[in-house]
Protein backbone atom coordinates (compact mmCIF):
# COMPACT_ATOMS: atom_id res chain seq x y z
CA UNK A 1 0.00 0.00 0.00
CA UNK A 2 1.41 3.72 -0.96
CA UNK A 3 2.55 6.34 1.19
CA UNK A 4 3.39 9.62 1.12
CA UNK A 5 6.63 11.16 3.06
CA UNK A 6 6.85 14.36 3.01
CA UNK A 7 9.73 16.28 4.95
CA UNK A 8 8.02 19.53 6.27
CA UNK A 9 9.23 23.46 6.23
CA UNK A 10 10.34 24.05 2.65
CA UNK A 11 8.33 27.52 0.78
CA UNK A 12 6.05 26.53 -2.49
CA UNK A 13 7.03 28.15 -5.66
CA UNK A 14 6.92 28.18 -9.19
CA UNK A 15 3.65 27.06 -11.13
CA UNK A 16 1.51 24.31 -11.20
CA UNK A 17 -1.10 22.88 -13.71
CA UNK A 18 -4.71 22.10 -12.29
CA UNK A 19 -6.34 19.64 -13.72
CA UNK A 20 -9.61 18.56 -14.97
CA UNK A 21 -12.44 18.11 -11.73
CA UNK A 22 -13.21 14.71 -11.21
CA UNK A 23 -16.39 16.07 -9.97
CA UNK A 24 -17.26 17.06 -13.56
CA UNK A 25 -15.65 14.02 -15.38
CA UNK A 26 -17.43 11.54 -14.03
CA UNK A 27 -21.07 12.73 -14.66
CA UNK A 28 -19.83 13.55 -18.15
CA UNK A 29 -19.06 9.90 -18.72
CA UNK A 30 -22.10 9.08 -17.70
CA UNK A 31 -23.55 11.98 -20.74
CA UNK A 32 -21.92 9.93 -23.50
CA UNK A 33 -24.37 7.39 -22.96
CA UNK A 34 -27.03 9.44 -24.04
CA UNK A 35 -26.36 9.49 -27.46
CA UNK A 36 -24.98 6.64 -30.03
CA UNK A 37 -22.77 8.89 -31.51
CA UNK A 38 -19.16 9.43 -30.46
CA UNK A 39 -18.41 12.03 -27.92
CA UNK A 40 -14.42 13.00 -27.02
CA UNK A 41 -13.75 14.71 -23.61
CA UNK A 42 -10.68 16.10 -23.04
CA UNK A 43 -8.85 17.31 -19.86
CA UNK A 44 -9.83 14.27 -18.06
CA UNK A 45 -8.57 13.65 -14.56
CA UNK A 46 -6.12 10.46 -14.50
CA UNK A 47 -7.73 9.47 -11.18
CA UNK A 48 -8.97 6.35 -9.58
CA UNK A 49 -12.45 7.53 -9.67
CA UNK A 50 -12.73 7.88 -13.45
CA UNK A 51 -10.76 4.55 -14.18
CA UNK A 52 -13.52 2.84 -12.17
CA UNK A 53 -16.22 4.92 -14.75
CA UNK A 54 -14.81 4.08 -17.39
CA UNK A 55 -14.64 0.04 -16.48
CA UNK A 56 -18.41 0.40 -15.40
CA UNK A 57 -19.25 2.12 -18.94
CA UNK A 58 -16.95 -0.80 -20.52
CA UNK A 59 -19.00 -3.37 -19.03
CA UNK A 60 -22.17 -2.52 -20.53
CA UNK A 61 -20.60 -2.63 -23.85
CA UNK A 62 -19.18 0.83 -24.27
CA UNK A 63 -16.09 1.55 -26.37
CA UNK A 64 -14.04 4.07 -24.58
CA UNK A 65 -10.47 4.72 -25.26
CA UNK A 66 -8.23 6.81 -23.06
CA UNK A 67 -4.77 8.83 -24.29
CA UNK A 68 -3.03 12.03 -23.06
CA UNK A 69 -5.95 13.34 -20.61
CA UNK A 70 -8.36 12.45 -23.71
CA UNK A 71 -11.44 10.18 -23.46
CA UNK A 72 -12.99 9.23 -26.58
CA UNK A 73 -16.58 7.11 -25.81
CA UNK A 74 -18.87 5.29 -28.42
CA UNK A 75 -22.05 4.30 -26.61
CA UNK A 76 -23.60 3.27 -29.91
CA UNK A 77 -23.11 -0.68 -29.05
CA UNK A 78 -24.56 -0.42 -25.45
CA UNK A 79 -25.50 -4.00 -24.68
CA UNK A 80 -26.30 -3.98 -20.73
CA UNK A 81 -27.89 -1.28 -18.81
CA UNK A 82 -26.52 -2.02 -15.73
CA UNK A 83 -24.07 -0.88 -13.39
CA UNK A 84 -23.43 -3.99 -10.68
CA UNK A 85 -22.64 -3.74 -7.27
CA UNK A 86 -18.57 -4.74 -7.70
CA UNK A 87 -18.18 -1.55 -9.58
CA UNK A 88 -20.68 0.56 -7.73
CA UNK A 89 -19.70 -0.12 -4.41
CA UNK A 90 -16.00 1.03 -4.92
CA UNK A 91 -17.24 4.38 -6.09
CA UNK A 92 -20.61 6.12 -5.22
CA UNK A 93 -20.85 8.65 -8.34
CA UNK A 94 -21.76 5.57 -10.67
CA UNK A 95 -25.25 6.16 -9.65
CA UNK A 96 -25.06 8.56 -12.25
CA UNK A 97 -25.63 5.88 -15.05
CA UNK A 98 -29.23 6.32 -13.76
CA UNK A 99 -30.28 8.85 -15.41
CA UNK A 100 -28.84 8.71 -19.12
CA UNK A 101 -29.51 4.67 -19.10
CA UNK A 102 -33.19 5.09 -18.36
CA UNK A 103 -33.56 8.41 -20.62
CA UNK A 104 -32.26 6.75 -23.64
CA UNK A 105 -33.06 2.65 -23.00
CA UNK A 106 -36.47 3.12 -21.31
CA UNK A 107 -35.13 0.86 -18.16
CA UNK A 108 -31.72 0.68 -16.08
CA UNK A 109 -30.90 -1.32 -12.91
CA UNK A 110 -28.15 0.14 -10.61
CA UNK A 111 -26.89 -0.98 -7.47
CA UNK A 112 -27.18 0.82 -4.34
CA UNK A 113 -23.73 2.40 -3.50
CA UNK A 114 -22.37 1.29 -0.21
CA UNK A 115 -21.30 3.09 2.72
CA UNK A 116 -19.80 6.83 2.86
CA UNK A 117 -16.71 7.34 5.39
CA UNK A 118 -17.94 10.81 5.39
CA UNK A 119 -21.74 10.21 6.05
CA UNK A 120 -24.84 9.51 4.74
CA UNK A 121 -25.75 10.24 0.89
CA UNK A 122 -29.03 8.45 0.30
CA UNK A 123 -30.53 7.92 -3.30
CA UNK A 124 -33.89 8.49 -2.42
CA UNK A 125 -34.42 11.69 -4.41
CA UNK A 126 -32.91 10.78 -7.22
CA UNK A 127 -35.97 8.00 -7.27
CA UNK A 128 -38.20 10.50 -6.41
CA UNK A 129 -36.99 12.92 -9.34
CA UNK A 130 -36.89 10.16 -12.05
CA UNK A 131 -40.39 8.73 -10.51
CA UNK A 132 -42.01 12.21 -11.27
CA UNK A 133 -40.67 11.79 -14.65
CA UNK A 134 -43.19 8.89 -14.73
CA UNK A 135 -40.69 5.74 -14.60
CA UNK A 136 -41.70 2.85 -12.62
CA UNK A 137 -38.90 2.08 -9.78
CA UNK A 138 -38.56 -0.55 -7.60
CA UNK A 139 -35.62 -1.43 -5.28
CA UNK A 140 -35.02 -5.16 -4.90
CA UNK A 141 -32.18 -7.18 -3.49
CA UNK A 142 -29.83 -4.03 -3.41
CA UNK A 143 -30.17 -2.88 -6.92
CA UNK A 144 -32.63 0.13 -8.52
CA UNK A 145 -34.65 -1.25 -10.89
CA UNK A 146 -35.97 1.67 -13.41
CA UNK A 147 -38.59 1.02 -16.21
CA UNK A 148 -40.40 3.37 -18.48
CA UNK A 149 -44.04 2.47 -18.09
CA UNK A 150 -45.38 0.03 -21.32
CA UNK A 151 -46.04 2.02 -24.19
CA UNK A 152 -43.76 4.84 -23.23
CA UNK A 153 -41.03 5.55 -25.23
CA UNK A 154 -39.44 8.30 -23.50
CA UNK A 155 -39.84 10.11 -20.12
CA UNK A 156 -42.18 13.13 -19.88
CA UNK A 157 -41.11 16.29 -18.67
CA UNK A 158 -42.27 17.30 -14.83
CA UNK A 159 -41.72 20.03 -11.96
CA UNK A 160 -39.07 18.53 -9.53
CA UNK A 161 -38.33 19.80 -6.20
CA UNK A 162 -35.91 18.39 -4.03
CA UNK A 163 -36.14 18.16 -0.19
CA UNK A 164 -32.40 19.23 -0.29
CA UNK A 165 -29.98 20.63 -2.68
CA UNK A 166 -28.32 17.52 -4.38
CA UNK A 167 -25.26 17.89 -6.74
CA UNK A 168 -25.87 14.21 -8.35
CA UNK A 169 -29.33 14.25 -8.23
CA UNK A 170 -29.17 17.71 -10.00
CA UNK A 171 -26.63 15.84 -12.28
CA UNK A 172 -29.15 13.02 -12.90
CA UNK A 173 -32.36 14.70 -13.46
CA UNK A 174 -30.58 17.36 -15.93
CA UNK A 175 -29.42 14.00 -18.21
CA UNK A 176 -32.68 12.52 -17.92
CA UNK A 177 -34.62 15.38 -19.07
CA UNK A 178 -32.31 16.18 -21.53
CA UNK A 179 -34.28 13.39 -23.77
CA UNK A 180 -37.85 13.53 -21.78
CA UNK A 181 -40.96 14.58 -23.48
CA UNK A 182 -41.56 18.41 -23.12
CA UNK A 183 -40.24 20.90 -20.48
CA UNK A 184 -38.58 19.81 -17.04
CA UNK A 185 -38.14 22.25 -14.17
CA UNK A 186 -35.57 21.87 -11.64
CA UNK A 187 -36.31 23.48 -8.54
CA UNK A 188 -33.83 23.80 -5.56
CA UNK A 189 -31.24 22.90 -7.95
CA UNK A 190 -27.96 22.59 -7.02
CA UNK A 191 -25.58 26.06 -8.50
CA UNK A 192 -21.73 23.84 -8.65
CA UNK A 193 -19.69 24.97 -11.86
CA UNK A 194 -19.59 21.32 -12.13
CA UNK A 195 -23.02 21.29 -13.11
CA UNK A 196 -22.65 24.25 -15.46
CA UNK A 197 -20.02 22.33 -17.10
CA UNK A 198 -22.12 19.21 -17.53
CA UNK A 199 -24.73 21.49 -18.25
CA UNK A 200 -22.62 23.60 -21.58
CA UNK A 201 -21.51 19.84 -22.68
CA UNK A 202 -25.28 18.70 -23.05
CA UNK A 203 -26.01 21.65 -24.86
CA UNK A 204 -23.07 21.39 -27.22
CA UNK A 205 -24.81 17.52 -27.41
CA UNK A 206 -28.12 19.05 -28.57
CA UNK A 207 -30.13 19.81 -25.21
CA UNK A 208 -32.54 22.85 -24.65
CA UNK A 209 -31.20 23.99 -21.42
CA UNK A 210 -31.70 27.05 -19.45
CA UNK A 211 -30.81 28.55 -16.07
CA UNK A 212 -27.53 25.87 -15.17
CA UNK A 213 -26.01 27.79 -12.20
CA UNK A 214 -29.23 29.30 -10.37
CA UNK A 215 -31.54 27.29 -8.43
CA UNK A 216 -33.73 26.76 -11.02
CA UNK A 217 -33.10 24.73 -14.41
CA UNK A 218 -35.49 24.44 -17.44
CA UNK A 219 -35.08 21.46 -19.76
CA UNK A 220 -36.94 21.15 -23.22
CA UNK A 221 -36.71 17.53 -23.60
CA UNK A 222 -35.11 16.70 -27.63
CA UNK A 223 -35.93 13.79 -29.37
CA UNK A 224 -32.13 12.28 -29.62
CA UNK A 225 -28.39 13.97 -28.60
CA UNK A 226 -25.42 13.95 -31.13
CA UNK A 227 -21.64 13.49 -30.35
CA UNK A 228 -19.41 16.29 -28.89
CA UNK A 229 -16.21 17.32 -28.29
CA UNK A 230 -16.09 19.14 -24.52
CA UNK A 231 -13.26 19.95 -22.43
CA UNK A 232 -13.94 19.36 -18.49
CA UNK A 233 -13.65 22.32 -16.41
CA UNK A 234 -10.40 22.86 -14.13
CA UNK A 235 -10.50 21.00 -10.39
CA UNK A 236 -11.90 23.94 -8.04
CA UNK A 237 -10.65 21.46 -5.03
CA UNK A 238 -7.86 20.91 -6.71
CA UNK A 239 -6.59 24.39 -7.04
CA UNK A 240 -8.69 25.21 -3.79
CA UNK A 241 -6.26 22.70 -1.60
CA UNK A 242 -2.90 24.22 -3.91
CA UNK A 243 -4.05 27.78 -2.06
CA UNK A 244 -4.37 26.57 1.12
CA UNK A 245 -1.35 24.20 0.88
CA UNK A 246 1.21 28.07 -0.64
CA UNK A 247 -0.75 30.19 2.13
CA UNK A 248 -0.08 27.36 5.17
CA UNK A 249 3.87 26.29 3.70
CA UNK A 250 4.54 30.16 2.47
CA UNK A 251 5.56 30.70 -0.77
CA UNK A 252 4.81 32.37 -4.15
CA UNK A 253 2.81 30.17 -7.03
CA UNK A 254 1.12 30.59 -10.34
CA UNK A 255 -2.26 27.82 -10.54
CA UNK A 256 -2.55 27.21 -14.16
CA UNK A 257 -6.13 27.30 -15.32
CA UNK A 258 -7.72 27.53 -12.21
CA UNK A 259 -10.93 30.20 -12.21
CA UNK A 260 -10.76 32.64 -8.91
CA UNK A 261 -15.26 32.84 -9.78
CA UNK A 262 -15.18 29.06 -8.83
CA UNK A 263 -13.70 29.58 -5.39
CA UNK A 264 -14.92 32.94 -4.07
CA UNK A 265 -15.71 31.67 -0.90
CA UNK A 266 -12.35 29.77 -0.12
CA UNK A 267 -10.40 32.99 -1.39
CA UNK A 268 -12.46 35.36 0.75
CA UNK A 269 -11.20 33.61 3.75
CA UNK A 270 -7.20 32.84 2.69
CA UNK A 271 -7.42 36.81 2.23
CA UNK A 272 -8.78 37.36 5.88
CA UNK A 273 -6.25 34.90 7.20
CA UNK A 274 -3.30 37.29 5.60
CA UNK A 275 -3.00 34.92 2.58
CA UNK A 276 -2.32 37.07 -1.37
CA UNK A 277 -4.98 35.75 -3.55
CA UNK A 278 -5.48 37.16 -7.09
CA UNK A 279 -7.16 36.32 -10.37
CA UNK A 280 -4.51 36.49 -13.38
CA UNK A 281 -4.67 35.62 -17.32
CA UNK A 282 -4.44 31.52 -17.23
CA UNK A 283 -4.95 31.39 -13.67
CA UNK A 284 -4.68 32.36 -9.92
CA UNK A 285 -1.76 33.65 -8.28
CA UNK A 286 -0.69 32.81 -4.70
CA UNK A 287 1.43 34.46 -2.27
CA UNK A 288 2.08 34.10 1.73
CA UNK A 289 4.98 34.87 3.68
CA UNK A 290 4.14 31.22 5.75
CA UNK A 291 1.81 30.11 9.00
CA UNK A 292 3.57 32.34 11.13
CA UNK A 293 2.10 35.49 9.72
CA UNK A 294 -1.87 33.72 9.11
CA UNK A 295 -4.96 34.41 11.33
CA UNK A 296 -7.11 31.54 11.98
CA UNK A 297 -10.47 31.79 10.44
CA UNK A 298 -13.80 30.15 11.05
CA UNK A 299 -16.74 29.18 8.49
CA UNK A 300 -19.28 27.52 8.05
CA UNK A 301 -19.70 24.75 5.11
CA UNK A 302 -22.62 25.12 2.81
CA UNK A 303 -23.77 24.56 -0.44
CA UNK A 304 -21.95 26.32 -3.11
CA UNK A 305 -21.26 29.09 -3.74
CA UNK A 306 -20.86 28.86 0.26
CA UNK A 307 -17.47 27.22 1.73
CA UNK A 308 -17.58 24.00 -0.35
CA UNK A 309 -17.36 20.72 2.50
CA UNK A 310 -15.04 19.66 0.16
CA UNK A 311 -12.36 22.25 1.21
CA UNK A 312 -12.74 22.33 5.09
CA UNK A 313 -10.67 19.84 6.10
CA UNK A 314 -7.75 21.52 4.00
CA UNK A 315 -8.58 25.08 5.41
CA UNK A 316 -8.73 23.08 9.52
CA UNK A 317 -4.99 22.01 8.53
CA UNK A 318 -3.93 25.50 7.60
CA UNK A 319 -6.27 26.73 10.72
CA UNK A 320 -4.16 24.52 12.97
CA UNK A 321 -0.26 26.64 12.67
CA UNK A 322 -2.36 30.14 12.10
CA UNK A 323 -2.50 32.69 15.28
CA UNK A 324 -5.98 32.52 17.65
CA UNK A 325 -8.76 29.91 17.44
CA UNK A 326 -11.11 29.29 14.56
CA UNK A 327 -14.59 27.56 14.96
CA UNK A 328 -15.54 25.49 11.98
CA UNK A 329 -19.36 23.92 11.72
CA UNK A 330 -19.79 20.99 8.94
CA UNK A 331 -23.60 21.13 7.93
CA UNK A 332 -23.00 18.90 4.98
CA UNK A 333 -21.81 15.85 6.12
CA UNK A 334 -22.42 14.27 9.63
CA UNK A 335 -18.89 12.62 9.92
CA UNK A 336 -16.30 14.68 8.07
CA UNK A 337 -13.99 15.57 10.79
CA UNK A 338 -12.29 12.11 10.85
CA UNK A 339 -8.69 13.97 9.91
CA UNK A 340 -8.91 15.66 13.69
CA UNK A 341 -7.70 12.67 15.53
CA UNK A 342 -4.68 12.58 12.56
CA UNK A 343 -4.02 16.52 12.84
CA UNK A 344 -3.39 16.26 16.73
CA UNK A 345 -1.07 13.40 16.31
CA UNK A 346 1.18 15.77 14.32
CA UNK A 347 0.38 18.24 17.18
CA UNK A 348 -2.63 20.24 16.25
CA UNK A 349 -5.25 21.37 19.23
CA UNK A 350 -8.55 20.69 18.05
CA UNK A 351 -11.86 19.93 19.90
CA UNK A 352 -14.75 18.53 18.20
CA UNK A 353 -18.05 19.05 19.60
CA UNK A 354 -21.23 17.27 17.11
CA UNK A 355 -20.71 19.10 13.76
CA UNK A 356 -18.75 22.07 15.32
CA UNK A 357 -14.52 21.95 16.04
CA UNK A 358 -12.44 24.36 17.48
CA UNK A 359 -9.05 24.76 16.88
CA UNK A 360 -6.54 26.94 18.47
CA UNK A 361 -3.17 27.44 16.32
CA UNK A 362 -0.31 25.88 17.36
CA UNK A 363 3.76 27.42 16.87
CA UNK A 364 4.83 24.27 15.02
CA UNK A 365 3.72 21.03 14.18
CA UNK A 366 5.64 17.46 14.32
CA UNK A 367 5.98 15.22 11.73
CA UNK A 368 4.87 11.51 12.34
CA UNK A 369 3.34 8.77 10.90
CA UNK A 370 -1.05 9.57 10.49
CA UNK A 371 -3.62 7.64 8.24
CA UNK A 372 -5.57 9.02 5.80
CA UNK A 373 -9.43 8.52 6.33
CA UNK A 374 -10.99 9.97 2.77
CA UNK A 375 -10.05 11.92 -0.34
CA UNK A 376 -9.97 15.07 1.74
CA UNK A 377 -8.75 13.91 4.78
CA UNK A 378 -5.68 13.06 2.86
CA UNK A 379 -5.15 16.28 1.64
CA UNK A 380 -5.47 18.11 4.90
CA UNK A 381 -2.76 15.36 6.31
CA UNK A 382 -0.56 16.58 2.82
CA UNK A 383 -0.53 19.81 3.42
CA UNK A 384 -0.23 19.65 7.47
CA UNK A 385 3.25 17.49 6.62
CA UNK A 386 4.37 20.32 4.51
CA UNK A 387 4.55 22.55 7.50
CA UNK A 388 5.67 20.11 10.02
CA UNK A 389 9.05 19.43 11.39
CA UNK A 390 10.50 16.62 10.63
CA UNK A 391 9.21 13.82 8.62
CA UNK A 392 5.20 12.69 8.05
CA UNK A 393 4.22 10.02 6.73
CA UNK A 394 0.63 9.45 5.44
CA UNK A 395 -0.29 6.51 5.14
CA UNK A 396 -3.48 4.76 2.64
CA UNK A 397 -3.47 7.51 0.04
CA UNK A 398 -5.05 5.51 -1.82
CA UNK A 399 -8.06 7.66 -0.90
CA UNK A 400 -5.84 10.96 -2.56
CA UNK A 401 -5.14 9.15 -5.92
CA UNK A 402 -9.07 9.03 -6.47
CA UNK A 403 -9.37 12.51 -6.63
CA UNK A 404 -5.80 14.30 -7.26
CA UNK A 405 -3.84 14.09 -10.18
CA UNK A 406 -0.19 13.13 -9.53
CA UNK A 407 -0.13 15.61 -6.52
CA UNK A 408 3.11 14.64 -4.86
CA UNK A 409 4.69 15.13 -8.58
CA UNK A 410 2.67 19.12 -8.54
CA UNK A 411 4.00 19.77 -5.27
CA UNK A 412 7.58 18.29 -5.93
CA UNK A 413 7.46 20.46 -8.52
CA UNK A 414 6.85 23.48 -6.49
CA UNK A 415 9.44 22.78 -4.17
CA UNK A 416 8.46 20.29 -1.80
CA UNK A 417 10.37 17.64 -0.42
CA UNK A 418 7.60 14.45 -0.90
CA UNK A 419 8.16 11.06 -2.24
CA UNK A 420 5.89 8.19 -2.20
CA UNK A 421 6.78 5.22 -1.18
CA UNK A 422 5.63 1.70 -2.86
Amino acid sequence: MDKLLIRGGRPLQGQVAISGAKNAALPELCAALLTAEPVVLQNVPKLQDVSTMLKLIRNMGVAAEREDGCVRIDAGRLSTPEAPYELVKTMRASVLALGPLLARFGEATVSLPGGCAIGSRPVDQHIKGLQAMGAHIVVEHGYIIARLPEGWKRLKGARITTDMVTVTGTENFLMAAALAEGETVLENAAQEPEITDLAEMLIAMGAKIEGHGTSRIRIQGVEQLHGCEHAVVADRIEAGTFLCAVAAAGGDALLRHARADHLDAVIEKLREAGAQVHAVEGGVHVRSAGAATLRAQGFRTTEYPGFPTDMQAQFMALNTVAQGTATVTETIFENRFMHVNELVRLGARIQVDGRVAISEGVPRLSGATVMATDLRASASLVIAGLVAEGETVVDRIYHLDRGYDCMEAKLRGLGADIERIR
